[in-house]
């Protein structure tokens, strides 16, 4: 075996002990050669050369050293000129000779040696084999002119007051400046704007030029007018000026000579070097300049970055920003990498925001642009995905690549970042804020098909306002709901509030109440000091502490509010401001004053319980009394409090399932997905299938060997359908599924949901949803009306349309949404009583949501929404029919929720939460209730409010009214009989067919097209001239001509669908019960008043408590599951 020791080389002879003793004799001996490198750098002109030339900080010295001189020749002439006599000489002689006193010489030719010496030695080091190349460089000749001369006098004394033209070492000066210049930028690493060099450049031409035919006219003129320096500055002056006076002119021809050339020279450079300027002006408006480090550190400001700005992006980032009092002094510095558009320019030319925004054409990817921006001092950077993409999935890359950049250039900087698709998400989870579009749009479009007009709600609420649209209108709602949709989410600690500090100590529940009575303030959440969980209503066992941050909807903020107690009130209730009992409370009447806002909230006193529930009390005692509410107690008693206990087993209907459950098995498990699409989705309890659904079954309209069904009739469901029509099953679509399957959802309540998809959904993704009870899917289109039939349009309750990504990018911007709008527009013709709820790119083309054409209404909130818009409103459009009622919706309103997070930093959990995109322990959830004739007792919104509180802890948050729409005549609602076209016809049929048209659905409103009444008259001359024929055949004719007249464009609609369900084999009875319900209007009234009076079929945002906080740690089981299976539900619904 081969010694490995004996291997080892020795120790190289620098690491050895006696090469430290011996020094370099150790080296002798030794067999290594030592090699040097770059021996051509070690010879005296590579030296020189590194020193003058290659080495940056030497060559700077070299070139500053260089620039002194030339000024110095310049410095000495003028002094030359000065301390001479131009009146010694005659002729020509003053102008070849000058008198030059022996220590000025001497200075000129020690300049002069050096200059000169300097020059041949750079000369040389840049000699490269064309010596011809070296001398004819105008620099190596003017150096030439103005040295070799000096130099000549050294040996010819005779030559000593000969002229030469020193002042022309101004050029070499501007040249040395130049060169100087971009060694400066090469030293200290830094580029300086081209703008700066292209300046300093144009400001050294213009003054060598001057300069130049200054001292030339002066020296020319001692043979004529013998003008001083001051004189012939004067004239250069006047002349390059073109003014011209003419009381100084040259007298002889060289001086005119010059004058002549050197206007020519200025002709042609002049302009040369203000195209330069002008040109790099220009580039540099595009790109924005440089925000300065000076600003940056006295200045506050946030950058802004895009791939693409669009008008409407920039405006509602800036509205929405400075909508705080506290940004008014921040400055926003966009950095987009796409030139400035048009309107973009336009709007950032208004004072306002000239002052305010800087735009920087740059990349978030360098160094340099962040640098620019000054990215390192920002408050904030903010980073938008350009939603418009026809590839989302590279959106997002881009955005992913921003925020890394940001991060390495700026760690300390806090990241707001817009994400478009959820599986993306995870790769930016180290920025502070992040909103996945796709998870926020398709949660809010689930709550909406079970929480009306969600969308409506979350988007009031992320929205600044002011409280103040339509106040002015003569609709009482327009006025309501113009009021209500200035309430927002504010924040604020308990031990420092006047609204909340009383109820240190008290339940929750009490504490919201109270508020609310006293001063019209609805507190939603709470957050422990030592925890970062927002708890939305965590219910009357929890118990107020003075650390607590409270989370409440209020018009504005407590600190922007006065308190001011009425003095009448005061004493007329002086003997009631005592505490009678646990749960009375002295009465106020408080004014709430926020800025130019005031609003008058009245006390809402406590009356006697009578029941804990929220039925009708009985009454007793006298006849006729008003039902009382329990109080709202201070510390929850378990006994007295009806909790809505989902996991407890005591559910008559789920403890004992039917027999049609039974043998359909439809007993559902309760548990968590096993599967999720993606990374970073938050875990849901829900309701699932003890088994997982094979994927053959999940096919809405294709039998397979498990069921024969290929229709959603055939399948019975009996709860209507929840239809999705979207282009693809993207991972977002999961977080639709997931708050509709909820844990906390009544399992008798779930809607079956149909996704109609235009293009066949992955593998993953079945298997994320077959766990789900009643969730199916179609590969089919909105185009195709035999697909809206197979997939139950029907019999659906809410129709969910998806923006298809494919349609988001057109050549004109807001043509986007054309394909979504025509496609619902034709779907509200055909199935005018399904509730539509549709997804569009664009916020401005709601109004062409269920559009009528001769409507008088529409048009007059159209008028509304114009005007809203001139007075500066953020929420213009919030007028209009379909979003107030919740039909329509646009993810670009919910940038607003990213803006505000920066002041609010709370924002996006609490939406989160609201959505159920996230489920803390002990938080509440969103949910609604609707208000029967058997609730009515209840009366107004402070008694609900109360009673809800007392009974089982819910907190209402809202309210969804809905009203007959009350219009007045219009083209819309007269209708042309063809009764009026014919010559003699029965009073009565007349009557009759006039009301019939009246009576018919929305489709009437756009009356008979005037092409029909004219094939009308067509027809009846036609027949009139045909001979008329006898008997039944005859009458027959005319009378399926004159049914064919008399139908009118709904029964034609109606017609085609039946016919086609019929070509279908469906039955078309449910199609017959479909009513039309376009003459109501709905609205939201976000945190009414006490004292706002309940209507019949109002629907009430509710958040409830967490039925998983109540339960103990030892709660039952029921059945044995895989995925820890646990309890039952209870109704959602509050019966009152």
């Amino acid at each position: 075996m081969v010694d490995l020791d004996s291997e080892v080389p020795p120790l190289p002879p620098r690491y050895r002990f006696r090469d430290l003793l011996l020094g370099e004799q150790g080296w002798q001996s030794d067999d290594r050669v030592q090699v040097e490198f770059y021996m051509n750098e070690n010879t005296f002109k590579e030296r020189l050369k590194l020193f003058f030339i290659k080495n940056q900080r030497s060559s700077l010295r070299i070139r500053l050293f260089n620039f002194s001189l030339k000024l110095l020749s310049c410095f000495l002439y003028i002094i030359r000129v000065l301390l001479d006599d131009p009146t010694q000489g005659h002729g020509w002689s003053p102008i070849i000779w000058v008198n030059r006193s022996l220590p000025l010489w001497g200075l000129q030719v020690s300049v002069a040696l050096i200059s000169l010496f300097e020059t041949l030695l750079l000369s040389y080091l840049s000699y490269k084999g064309n010596i011809w190349e070296q001398i004819l460089r105008i620099p190596f000749l003017l150096e030439i002119i103005n040295a070799v001369p000096f130099v000549i006098t050294i040996f010819w004394p005779v030559l000593r007051n000969l002229f030469i033209p020193v002042f022309l070492n101004c050029w070499l000066a501007k040249h040395a400046l130049e060169n100087m210049i971009n060694d400066l930028h090469r030293a200290i690493q830094r580029t300086q704007s081209a703008m700066f060099n292209q300046v300093l450049i144009l400001i050294s031409t213009l003054l060598c030029l001057i300069f130049t035919c200054i001292c030339g006219i002066q020296h020319l003129e001692r043979a004529g007018n013998r003008l001083t320096l001051f004189d012939s500055l004067y004239f250069c002056i006047v002349t390059f000026s073109t003014v011209g006076f003419g009381d100084v002119t040259p007298k002889i021809w060289p001086s005119k000579l010059l004058v002549v050339i050197m206007i020519c020279v200025a002709l042609v450079v002049l302009p040369i070097q203000f195209e330069q300027l002008a040109y790099l002006w220009m580039e540099r408006q595009k790109s924005g300049g440089n925000y300065s480090r000076h600003r940056a550190q006295t200045e506050k400001h946030v950058v802004l970055c895009v791939s693409s700005l669009k008008i409407d992006l920039l405006m509602d980032f800036l509205n929405e920003f400075y909508a705080h009092p506290r940004l008014q002094d921040y400055y926003v510095v966009i950095l987009c990498p796409t030139e400035m558009d048009a309107q973009v320019r336009r709007v950032l030319q208004i004072p306002m925001w000239s002052q305010r925004v800087i735009y920087l054409q740059g990349s978030a990817l360098k160094d340099q642009d962040l640098l620019r921006a000054k990215m390192d001092d920002a408050e904030a950077c903010f980073i938008l995905s350009s939603r418009c993409e026809v590839d989302r999935t590279a959106a997002d890359h881009q955005t992913i690549l921003r925020a890394w950049a940001v991060k390495d250039f700026a760690p300390n900087c806090p990241l707001y970042v817009q994400i478009l698709k959820p599986e993306n998400k995870f790769h930016i989870k180290f920025a502070d804020h992040v909103v996945c579009e796709e998870e926020f749009k398709y949660a809010m479009l689930a709550l909406n098909c079970i929480c009306p007009a969600t969308s409506t709600l979350i988007t009031l609420l992320v929205h600044t306002s002011r409280g103040q649209e339509s106040q002015q209108s003569p609709e009482q709602w327009q006025k309501m709901y113009g009021r209500c949709s200035g309430n927002e989410v504010y924040h604020i600690n308990l031990e420092e509030s006047t609204f909340f500090a009383e109820y240190e100590g008290k339940s929750f529940t009490y504490a919201s109440f109270h508020a609310h009575k006293k001063f019209g303030v609805c507190l939603i959440a709470v957050r422990k000091e030592d925890n970062k969980n927002i708890l939305l209503n965590p219910g009357p066992r929890y118990i107020m502490s003075s650390t607590d941050i409270c989370f409440y909807i209020n018009i504005t903020k407590e600190e922007n509010s006065a308190f001011k107690n009425q003095e009448k009130h005061r004493k007329r209730h002086e003997s009631k401001l005592s505490y009678h009992g646990a749960s009375r409370l002295p009465v106020h009447s408080i004014i709430a004053s926020m800025g130019t806002v005031a609003i008058d909230l009245q006390d809402t006193g406590c009356r006697t319980s009578s029941g804990p529930t929220l039925a009708l009390p009985s009454e007793g005692g006298k006849e006729g009394r008003r039902p009382s509410i329990a109080p709202v107690l201070e510390v929850a008693d378990s006994s007295s409090l009806q909790t809505c206990d989902l996991l407890s087993d005591q559910s008559e209907d789920e403890t004992t399932p039917s027999d049609d459950e039974v043998s359909a098995g439809l007993e559902y498990a309760k548990g968590y997905p096993p599967y999720s699409p993606y990374i970073g989705s938050s875990p849901t309890f829900c309701h699932l299938l003890h088994e997982k659904v094979p994927f053959c079954c999940l096919r809405l309209d294709k039998g397979c060997q498990h069921n024969y069904y290929e229709d959603a009739k055939a399948y019975g469901f009996k709860n209507k359908l929840i239809i999705v029509a979207a282009e693809t099953a993207g991972n977002g679509l999961y977080n639709f599924i997931v708050p509709l399957r909820a844990y906390y959802r009544p399992k008798k309540e779930l809607n079956p949901i149909v996704l109609l998809l235009d293009n066949p959904p992955d593998m993953h993704f079945l298997d994320a949803i077959c766990w789900f009870p009643m969730v199916y899917y179609m590969v089919g289109s909105i185009d195709n009306l035999d697909d809206l039939l197979r997939c139950g349009v029907t019999f659906a309750a809410n129709m969910v349309v998806v923006d298809k990504e494919s349609t988001m990018s057109a050549e004109e911007d807001y043509m986007a949404d054309a394909k979504t709008i025509v496609n619902v527009q034709t779907l509200f013709r055909l199935f005018s009583s399904l509730s539509i709820i549709t997804e569009l790119t664009h916020p401005a083309n709601m109004r062409f949501m269920q559009f009528r054409a001769k409507d008088c209404y529409s048009l007059a909130l159209s008028k509304l929404e114009k005007k809203e818009r001139e007075k500066g409103s953020n929420l213009a459009f919030m007028f209009r029919l379909p979003f107030a009622a919740g039909r329509v919706f646009s993810i670009s309103m919910l940038d607003t929720l990213l803006y505000q997070s920066f002041v609010k930093d709370y924002m996006i959990s609490i939406t989160r939460l609201l959505l159920g995109l996230d489920t803390t322990p002990g938080s509440g959830f969103l949910c609604s209730m609707k208000i029967t004739e058997e609730d009515l007792w209840i009366r107004t919104y402070a008694r609900l409010y109360q009673k809800l509180c007392s009974s089982t802890g819910d907190i209402p948050i809202g309210v969804y009214r809905t009203e007959s729409q009350k219009l007045t005549t219009s083209e819309s609602q007269i209708s042309i009989s063809v009764e009026e076209w014919e010559d003699t016809k029965d009073t009565r049929e007349h009557f009759n067919y006039r009301s019939n048209h009246r009576n018919s659905t929305s489709s009437d409103q756009s009356d008979h097209p005037l092409l029909r009444r004219k094939s009308m008259q067509w027809a009846r001359r036609l027949s009139r001239r045909v001979p008329r024929h006898s008997g039944k055949t005859a009458e027959k004719i005319s009378q399926q001509r004159m049914n064919l007249y008399r139908r009118s464009e709904r029964q034609e609609l109606a017609e085609l669908v039946k016919n086609r369900m019929k070509h279908l084999g469906l039955s078309p009875a449910g199609y017959d019960e479909m009513n039309d319900h376009q003459n109501t209007l709905s609205y939201i009234l976000i945190n009414p008043s006490p004292d706002t009076r309940l209507e019949l079929n109002d629907i009430v945002y509710l958040i409830r408590p967490d039925p998983l906080a109540y339960v103990p740690n030892t709660a039952p089981s029921r059945k044995d599951s895989f995925y820890n299976t646990v309890g039952q539900d209870t109704r959602e619904e509050t019966q009152l």
